[in-house]
This record gives structure tokens, C-alpha cells and sequence, in this order.
């Protein structure tokens, strides 16, 4: 028996939790912007399923930091799913700090992903209507 099978979380499934001020406006957003739809609903909160996981946005009284990647995808063709969101109208960062930057909203970002195999990650970053920072990755093999 390994330490996963011992851990009962390491055999749980993980779902992200996203703050929302105004939940309408988030879920048009998720849909016009992203090609979302929720698969589940209730007051106050919204279920979407995306590559068998799950994440839901819930309305809440508290703004989200937009500090840091609250959420990622991670996906095979970074520069298609880039522009199809911008054909959406998404809006990407831009990012100009130290080992980290951008060129058209894309960043190489060495290091990440070694357990896959690869040598670093492709990147990019956008907010939602409620100020979530969301990131894409396609990992650099």
C-alpha cells in the first residue's frame, strides 16, 4: 500500500471555489467570454465542469485579490485557445517582472512541469468580469 492509498485526500477530487460580487454578470462573462455554461445552479452559486474537473463561482460580499492565478486550464495549443478568447473579447495580462514577462500576453515560464516531462510551461493570464486572475498553460515539452 502506497502513502496515496493510506491519504484519503490524495484519492479526493480537487474544485476550485471563485468569489463573484455579482453573480450575473459572472455568468455572462463565463458564457459570452469563455463559452462556458454552468452544468449545475443554485442561489448563489454556479457549477461548471471543464476536463473532468469541476469549479464553481459563488456570490460573496469580499472582492477576489487578483494577486495570483486563482485558477488555471492547462491545455494543447496555447496560441489557438489565445486567440479564440480574444475573438471574445478577453483581455490578457501583461506582465514585465523579473524572470517573468510577457510578449502579447504570453510568458515562458522555465521550470514548471518536470514531472510531465517537460522543460517549462507556455503562459498566460486574464481576469473574469470579477476581477479573478485565471491563467492557461501548455507545458513546453
Amino acid at each position: 500500500m502506497n502513502a496515496d492509498d493510506r491519504n484519503m485526500l490524495a484519492r479526493g477530487r480537487v474544485a476550485t471555489r471563485l468569489p463573484t460580487q455579482d453573480l450575473d454578470r459572472a455568468r455572462r462573462f463565463y458564457a459570452e467570454r469563455l463559452g462556458l455554461e454552468p452544468v449545475d445552479e443554485r442561489p448563489g452559486g454556479l457549477l461548471y465542469r471543464c476536463g473532468g474537473t469541476e469549479f464553481a463561482l459563488f456570490k460573496s460580499t469580499g472582492a477576489a485579490p487578483g494577486t495570483f492565478t486563482q485558477m488555471g486550464w492547462e491545455v494543447d495549443d496555447l496560441d489557438a485557445v489565445v486567440a479564440e478568447l480574444r475573438g471574445r473579447g478577453v483581455v490578457f495580462e501583461e506582465v514585465d517582472a523579473p524572470g517573468l514577462g510577457t510578449k502579447d500576453g504570453i510568458a515562458e515560464v522555465g521550470g514548471n512541469y518536470p514531472s510531465k516531462g517537460a522543460r517549462g510551461e507556455r503562459a498566460a493570464w486574464f481576469r473574469d468580469s470579477e476581477g479573478n486572475l485565471l491563467g492557461i498553460g501548455q507545458p513546453i515539452v
